[in-house]
């Protein structure tokens, strides 16, 4: 069984945040799907099933996504992990898709890291780096910005049909298919990525 991964944070005050995206595609991908939800508090984690796949929300904040994936794969015979999230190394509107590597300083990914190892696959949605890097944290919890918001129905849907794709490929042909390295978008103004009071 798969197990699919959408990083965010829980909660009304995060929802719309830079750092929820990977929630933003589970929600879509799932829409029209009607899956069963799996209420087990172990899990730490909204986790819903369709007939192959597991899609998990986890709800341990950002920190600490890799307890919640640990307990789900404890629990069932997982046999591949999926992992969505955020990426300020890649440009807004741009998608890219890895099995391992880095986790460029992501603590969701870290804490994935440290709780199951980097044996697996990734989305990396962009969301660019803000004009000052020492306010990287404010950033990524900020929500997107007005012009940013135009474009990200768009950008989760071509996530949500990359997601479709990679559950039936390796992560190097759906790359080939899927990777976006110029923004779907093109390119927000460094006003439009500001930290917005």
């Amino acid at each position: 069984m798969t197990l699919v991964v959408g990083l965010g944070n829980p909660g009304p005050t995060y929802k719309n945040n830079r750092h929820n995206i990977g929630f933003m595609v589970i929600d879509k991908f799932l829409y029209d799907l009607n899956p069963s939800k799996i209420n087990k508090s172990s899990f730490n984690g909204e986790l819903y099933k369709t007939s192959k796949t597991l899609f998990l929300k986890p709800h341990t904040y950002m920190n600490n996504s890799g307890f919640s994936v640990l307990q789900v794969m404890n629990y069932f015979d997982i046999k591949r992990v999926i992992v969505i999230h955020d990426d300020i190394e890649i440009p807004f509107g741009s998608i890219r898709i890895k099995h391992g590597g880095g986790n460029g300083g992501h603590n969701g990914l870290k804490s994935i890291d440290a709780h199951i190892g980097k044996d697996y696959d990734r989305i990396r949605l962009g969301i660019s780096k803000p004009i000052n890097k020492e306010n990287i944290a404010n950033y990524v919890l900020s929500n997107f910005s007005k012009k940013e918001q135009k474009c990200l129905p768009k950008i989760i849907s071509y996530a949500s049909e990359t997601l479709e794709y990679l559950l039936s490929q390796d992560a190097i042909k759906c790359a080939s298919k899927y990777n976006i390295k110029k923004s779907l978008c093109g390119e927000p103004s460094a006003q439009d990525i500001r930290i917005e009071e």
